[in-house]
């Protein structure tokens, strides 16, 4: 992750610069290369803002983000306000308040790895959802035990080991999953969190639900026949109550 910090410096017009700011985070929400966002302004100079964005990363910011559609809809809503930009840069936090990630309070890659295997068992017993993985390769928990481990905070290994995002996609592209099918993978895994004892704090279940509810919402559409998903996008981070922006 990268942080891009940019100081405005607006002598009149403040609501209509807030106003186009509204409007152009639209856009910039959408981006799957845009972690987070924040406009502040100074108490001590009220005429000075400072905008906060978090990056994937500096490239993915400059070759992606501004070479993108959503760049394009963002710009023309601030351009009338960059002559007033007084500083525009990408720095690397170096000290921060840390608290456990999903991924550490979960248990690490062990607490996933007997996830997935327990899991799975069950899945390949399910009348309902079997027969969708009768041909699962042996290492396919795994893989989705590094996935969910990637998600919730813990190393990037699918990224650099197995393919990311698009990996992931392809499983799903032209399954045509429908949402009985969903509601059982979810049951199924939800009863195995519990078998094995992953946290059973409400913070930690609420976020760990929250994901999955999200992640096979998005694999469904997905998988649908005409479904045009975003080809290239990084995996997705999960926080304790902290979700990705909605792309309808």
């Amino acid at each position: 992750m990268i942080v891009e910090y940019i100081r405005y410096r607006v002598p009149a017009a403040a609501e209509e610069f807030e106003a186009a700011y509204r409007r152009a985070v639209v856009p910039l929400g959408k981006a799957p290369q845009c972690l987070d966002y924040e406009l502040s302004r100074c108490v001590d100079e009220p005429e000075c803002y400072i905008l906060r964005i978090a990056w994937t990363s500096a490239e993915d910011h400059l070759k992606g983000f501004r070479n993108s559609a959503h760049f394009a809809e963002f710009f023309a809503e601030i351009k009338p306000y960059v002559a007033g930009i007084e500083e525009m840069r990408h720095y690397e936090q170096t000290i921060v308040r840390t608290e456990p990630t999903l991924f550490d309070w979960a248990g690490g890659a062990e607490a996933f790895e007997r996830l997935t295997q327990v899991f799975y068992d069950h899945v390949i017993a399910d009348d309902l959802i079997g027969p969708l993985f009768a041909h699962m390769s042996p290492d396919h928990p795994q893989h989705v035990a590094i996935w969910l481990s990637e998600v919730f905070g813990g190393p990037d290994r699918y990224t650099r080991e197995l393919g990311g995002y698009p990996r992931m996609l392809a499983h799903h592209l032209g399954k045509q999953l429908r949402e009985d099918q969903r509601r059982r993978w979810v049951s199924l895994l939800m009863d195995a969190a519990d078998e094995v004892g992953l946290p059973g704090d409400p913070e930690f279940r609420a976020a760990f639900a929250g994901y999955i509810e999200w992640g096979t919402r998005i694999a469904v559409q997905n998988s649908q026949p005409g479904a045009t998903p975003p080809a290239q996008a990084p995996v997705p981070r999960w926080g304790w109550g902290v979700a990705p922006p909605y792309q309808p």
